[in-house]
C-alpha cells in the first residue's frame, strides 16, 4: 500500500506547535493482485515483512478495518473546525515556547500538552488498545526515564506519564499527555503503539514529529521553578542582555544578543549536551544539565564550544573583542561538527552559557564580577610572595586578581544540599581550574558562597575566593620560609554586576555573593571558609592597619592616547609617626591580572607624623566608545555607523562586525586601515524580519583597539500597522 505523506506546516506560523497530517491512500487494483507481499520501509520492519512473506498465515496482511493496519501521527493542539476569532491561534503561548523560530513541537515538562493521531479506521475504546511510546538517547531505557511507555486512560491524574481521549473525529484522535516535571529533556522520538482483536501494530517514526521537551520554569514542580513573572521573561524569555566589563572604578557595557530563540540554536544546544557524552538520563536534573554545559562551552578537554586565547594573537580565528552575540558562535560550532571555535574570553564563554540556558529553560542571567581574584592553590586566599627585598617572585606568584571576570548565574532548588541553599547557583565555564578533572565550575550555591559554607558542592571554594579572598602579602625569610607581612582585607569582589530585570539599568547584586565588607558576618564568613583551605593554619595573622593607601584621579579621568596623573594618598590613623616604605610599580596587564611589562618602578621612604597624608602621582588609560546610526521599518532600511580613531598612530587591518536579532544576521566588513585621530564612517544596508522593539549592534576590532562597540534601538513597525 503505498504511502502518501501530506503537510501542512506553515513557515509562516513562526515557534508555534507544529501541525503535521499524514494519512494513507487508497489501495489499487493492481496492488490487490499482487501475489507477493511488498517491502515497505514506512509501515513494516523487515523482520516482520519476511515473516509475512513466508508464512502468511501466521503474520497477515492487514486490511484497512484493521486499527492496526496504519498507526501515524499528526501533532496539533487546534481542535478542527474550532473557532478562533478570525485570529491565528499561537498555541505555543500556553508553553511558553511560541518564540522559538521552528516547526518543531516544543513543550515544557511538568505541563500537559495535546496533539492528534491519525489511525486507519474510527478508534473504538472499548476494543482498540493504543498507548504512546517517547524515546531519547542512543540507548532508550524505561528503568533510567529515557523510554517512556504512556498508557491511555480515562482520567487524566497528576505526577505520571499518561493520555486521554479529549476529542475523536472520525478516524482522527485528540489526545491530551501529561509529563513529567522531573523527565529528562531532549528530543524524544514518538512512536504509537495499537492492538486489537486482529494483532499489534507499531508506527514508524517519523523525525518530524519529535518532541522537544525543556526544563518548565513555569511549573511549581520543576526544579527550576522561578514564581515572579517579570523574572522569567527577564532570565528566560529575554534574548538581549547586557555585559558589564572594565574596572570597579570605570564599568563600561556591551550589550549581547543572546538570541536562544533563533532558528537552529535549539538544534543547536542539544548538540552540546549530546556530544558531552554523558547520559541522557541524567538530563532530567538541573545541576547535572548546568555542570555539563560549563564543561562544554570551552574546549580543553571536551572539544566544547569555544577557544580561549588570552595571548593577544587571533591570527588564526575571530578576536574575542569581535563577537557581539551567541548566534553565530552556535551555528558556527553545530556546521562544523563541533569544531571548537576560535576564539573567547570570559565575556564570551558567559554569553553563550546563557543562551544555551535560557534555550534549554533554566533561568539564567550574566554576572560580571570586579576585581576576581584567580585562587590556583584552593588557599582560599589571593598570595602574593616576595623576596626578602620585597620584589615579586615571578614563579609563585600563580594567583591573579582579574580586572573583571564574567560568569553565571543559573536558577534552580537544590535538594543535594541542606535547605536554605537553592536559588540563583554560580556557573562558570572560562577554563581555569579543572574540577573533578574536567574544566568546569559550579553550580555553587550563593548562599553557600556568602557564608562561607566551602564544603558544599560544586566548586564553592573557588567561587568564595573569586569574590571574598582576602589578598596575603608573604616575605620570603633567609631560611627560605615565607611569613605573612601584609593582608588586604577589601580588594577582592567589588560592583558584582548584572542586567536589571525590566531595564537596561545595572543592578548590583554583591549582597546575594557576600555580607557587607568589613561585617562580623562577612569576616566569619572569610574565616569559617579559610578552614577548609590549604593554608588553613596560617590564615591572618594580625598586623597593624593604622596605615592605608588609597589611589584616586581627578576630573572625568584618563582620555586614550594621552598621560593622566593618579594620586597615592598615604594615611596614617595612629596617634604615633609611621615609617613606609613605599614600593610602586607601573606595569601593562591584561584584564585577567597576568603581568606583561613593567612601565615602572619605584621605591620611597615615607615618615608618616600622626593623622598625616602623603600623595604620589601614576598614569593609566581608557577607551572610547562606538557611535551608531539610526534606524527605520520593515523595508529596505540603512544605518551610519561612524568611528573616529582616539590614537596618535595608525589603525591596522580594521575589522567592523554588525548585526541585530530580527534585523540583520551577523556581517563582517574588512574595513583596512583608519589613520590616527581620523573619523570614518560607513552604510550598512538591511531588511528588518520581525516587528517590535530590536537593538542593533556593532564593533570594531584590530590589534591596537579592542572592546570598541556600540548599540542602537530601534523599534520595527508590524508592515500592515507602517501603512495605516
Amino acid at each position: 500500500m503505498p504511502v502518501e505523506t501530506r503537510s501542512i506546516r506553515d513557515r509562516s506560523a513562526v515557534g508555534r506547535f507544529p501541525s503535521v497530517t499524514l494519512g494513507f491512500g487508497e489501495d489499487t487494483e493492481e496492488e490487490k493482485e499482487e501475489p507477493e507481499p511488498e517491502y515497505n520501509a514506512e509501515k513494516d520492519n523487515a523482520c516482520r515483512w519476511w515473516l509475512r512473506k513466508v508464512c502468511p498465515c501466521c503474520c497477515p496482511k492487514s486490511n484497512d478495518d484493521d486499527i492496526t493496519d496504519t498507526v501515524v501521527t499528526a501533532i496539533d493542539d487546534l481542535d478542527k473546525g474550532e473557532e478562533t476569532n478570525g485570529e491565528k491561534p499561537v498555541t505555543g503561548d500556553e508553553h511558553h515556547t511560541n518564540l522559538y523560530q521552528s516547526d518543531d513541537f516544543v513543550i515544557r515538562r511538568g505541563q500537559t500538552f495535546q496533539m492528534w493521531i491519525t489511525l486507519s479506521r474510527p478508534f473504538n475504546p472499548d476494543t482498540d488498545k493504543l498507548h504512546l511510546e517517547l524515546k531519547t538517547g542512543p540507548l532508550p531505557t524505561v528503568a533510567k526515564g529515557t523510554h517512556v511507555i504512556i498508557p491511555l486512560v480515562e482520567d487524566l491524574e497528576d505526577d505520571r506519564w499518561e493520555a486521554a481521549v479529549v476529542k475523536q473525529d472520525d478516524k482522527r484522535i485528540k489526545l491530551s499527555v501529561n509529563s513529567l516535571p522531573t523527565a529528562a529533556i531532549g528530543r524524544y522520538q514518538l512512536i504509537v503503539e495499537t492492538n486489537c482483536a486482529s494483532g499489534k501494530a507499531v508506527s514508524t517514526h517519523n523525525p518530524a514529529n519529535d518532541i522537544y521537551m525543556l526544563f518548565n520554569p513555569w511549573c511549581e514542580d520543576d526544579t527550576v521553578f522561578m514564581d515572579s513573572d517579570d523574572e522569567r521573561q527577564e532570565y528566560v524569555l529575554n534574548s538581549v542582555g547586557r555585559i558589564y566589563y572594565g574596572t570597579q572604578n570605570q564599568i563600561g557595557v556591551r550589550t549581547w544578543n543572546y538570541g536562544q530563540f533563533h532558528d537552529g540554536i535549539l538544534a543547536a544546544c542539544l548538540y552540546v549536551l549530546e556530544k558531552s557524552g554523558t547520559p541522557p538520563s541524567g538530563w532530567g536534573d538541573p545541576v547535572n544539565v548546568v555542570r555539563v554545559i560549563s564543561a562544554m562551552i570551552n574546549s580543553p578537554d571536551d572539544l566544547g564550544v569555544v577557544e580561549g586565547n588570552w595571548s593577544g594573537d587571533y591570527s588564526l580565528g575571530t578576536s574575542p573583542t569581535f563577537w557581539s552575540g551567541s548566534v553565530e558562535i552556535l551555528n558556527e560550532y553545530y556546521k562544523n561538527s563541533g569544531t571548537p571555535v576560535k576564539y573567547g574570553q570570559c565575556w564570551i564563554f558567559a554569553g553563550v552559557v546563557t543562551t544555551v540556558l535560557r534555550c534549554l529553560g533554566i533561568p539564567s542571567r550574566t554576572v560580571t564580577n570586579f576585581s576576581s581574584a584567580h585562587d590556583t592553590d584552593v588557599s582560599l586566599t589571593t598570595d602574593v610572595y616576595l623576596d626578602e627585598n620585597l620584589d615579586p617572585i615571578a614563579y609563585l606568584n600563580t594567583d591573579s586578581i582579574w580586572n573583571f571576570h564574567v560568569w553565571n548565574d543559573s536558577w534552580m532548588a537544590r535538594p543535594d544540599l541542606p535547605p536554605g541553599n537553592g536559588g540563583w547557583q554560580a556557573v562558570d565555564a572560562t577554563p581555569q581550574e579543572t574540577s573533578q578533572g574536567t574544566f568546569r565550575c559550579g553550580p555553587a550555591s550563593l548562599a553557600a558562597v556568602r557564608n562561607g559554607h566551602v564544603y558544599l558542592k560544586h566548586d564553592s571554594p573557588f567561587v568564595f575566593a573569586e569574590v571574598n579572598s582576602d589578598k596575603i602579602y608573604w616575605q620570603r625569610n633567609v631560611d627560605g620560609t615565607f611569613t605573612q607581612i601584609y593582608s588586604e582585607k577589601k580588594t577582592v569582589g567589588h560592583f558584582i554586576s548584572t542586567k536589571a530585570v525590566g531595564s537596561d539599568e545595572r543592578n548590583d547584586i554583591t549582597h546575594l555573593y557576600k555580607h557587607p565588607e568589613g561585617s562580623e558576618e562577612e569576616r566569619i564568613a572569610v574565616e569559617t571558609a579559610c578552614r577548609y583551605g590549604t593554608k588553613a593554619q596560617t590564615f591572618s595573622s594580625p598586623t597593624a592597619e593604622d596605615v592605608s593607601v588609597e589611589v584616586t584621579m581627578e576630573g572625568e579621568g584618563p582620555k586614550m592616547g594621552g598621560d593622566a596623573e593618579l594620586s597615592l594618598i598615604l594615611r596614617n590613623s595612629s596617634s604615633e609617626q609611621r615609617k613606609v616604605f613605599l614600593h610602586s610599580q607601573v606595569a601593562v596587564m591584561y584584564y585577567t591580572g597576568v603581568h606583561k611589562a613593567t612601565v615602572r618602578k619605584d621605591r620611597t621612604d615615607v615618615d608618616l607624623l600622626p593623622n598625616e597624608g602623603e600623595y604620589y602621582c601614576e598614569i593609566t588609560f581608557k577607551k572610547k566608545d562606538l557611535p551608531i546610526g539610526k534606524p527605520v521599518v520593515g523595508e529596505k532600511m540603512a544605518v551610519e555607523i561612524s568611528f573616529t580613531n582616539p590614537l596618535p598612530q595608525v589603525l591596522k587591518a580594521v575589522i567592523f562586525h554588525v548585526e541585530g536579532l530580527g534585523l540583520l544576521t551577523a556581517q563582517k566588513i574588512n574595513y583596512g586601515d583608519i589613520g590616527s585621530r581620523a573619523t570614518v564612517s560607513l552604510t550598512e544596508h538591511f531588511v528588518p524580519t520581525l516587528p517590535g522593539p530590536r537593538k542593533l549592534l556593532a564593533s570594531l576590532d584590530c590589534r591596537q583597539l579592542t572592546q570598541v562597540h556600540g548599540v542602537t534601538n530601534i523599534t520595527v513597525e508590524d508592515k500592515s500597522n507602517a501603512t495605516l
